[in-house]
């Protein structure tokens, strides 16, 4: 499944003992340089090099990454596409001829930025999802003295993302044994039933996880587990490539701060 998936690939990926403080202070530098840059070029940088920190070295495969990233790539083409068209004022790049629609030099270069810099940031996000097993971000959050019921409500939210995936997968696998899907109106029917019974079938299994909490003597409080070392062993090396890297990000967000395609 591909929730089992991701969290597989999360314990077992080749920097999966990289220290944890490392990979979100990384991470987060990381996005926010991609954030603040006025042109594609430094946001395009980010995304090669965290596609090439992903797979080749935390060794996730490619197809599963390229799937992780269909979606928001999908997203973000389509902003592109409508900031070009519907966005900016000046010369015409392309007639489309249709509606008097066209794509301006400025709408373009403004979608293309906001178009990279998703793609960027995302890339970020999914270095750190990828590379980074949950309960270690949720112990980070703890020593970092955020609420704890904000990281508690985190916790849950996380967990039963996987309970409402598991209900949907085993009712979905449970019609197709029974042919709900062999036709059009079969398909309609067959998910219509499913989106009906999901959220009560998820309600009874979220009541019956508490049922279980409660009876292993939960009071309110969840303890997350300690995370891969500490802030404090991150290493003089670590911490010289980290702030020549963002460096070098920020230097080249300033060079390139008046690029445009157009």
């Amino acid at each position: 499944m591909f929730e089992n998936t991701l969290d597989g690939y999360a314990y077992s990926n080749g920097l999966r003992n990289v220290n944890t403080y490392f990979k979100v202070i990384f991470a987060i530098l990381t996005m926010l340089v991609n954030l603040i840059s006025n042109s594609p070029v430094v946001p395009f940088i980010v995304l090669l090099i965290l596609t090439y920190l992903i797979i080749f070295k935390a060794k996730i495969p490619y197809k599963f990454y390229l799937k992780f990233f269909a979606i928001p790539f999908a997203f973000a083409f389509i902003t592109l596409v409508f900031m070009a068209i519907f966005f900016g004022v000046g010369a015409h790049v392309l007639d489309l001829g249709i509606f008097n629609l066209a794509v301006t030099a400025d709408g373009f270069n403004l979608g293309l930025l906001v178009f990279v810099r998703m793609l960027g940031g995302f890339s970020c996000l999914a270095f750190l999802a990828l590379t980074t097993p949950m309960t270690e971000l949720f112990s980070i959050l703890e020593r970092l003295k955020v609420p704890s019921m904000v990281v508690e409500i985190t916790m849950l939210m996380y967990r039963y993302i996987f309970v409402f995936l598991e209900e949907a997968i085993n009712m979905y696998h449970s019609q197709e044994t029974r042919l709900g899907y062999s036709s059009m109106k079969r398909v309609y029917n067959s998910m219509g039933m499913l989106a009906s019974n999901l959220f009560i079938k998820t309600w009874i299994k979220g009541e019956q996880i508490y049922v279980a909490m409660e009876s292993r003597c939960y009071n309110g409080s969840m303890k997350t587990m300690g995370e891969y070392g500490s802030i404090r062993n991150i290493g003089i090396r670590n911490l010289t490539l980290l702030v020549l890297f963002e460096v070098a990000l920020s230097i080249g967000v300033c060079l390139t701060g008046n690029f445009n395609i157009f």
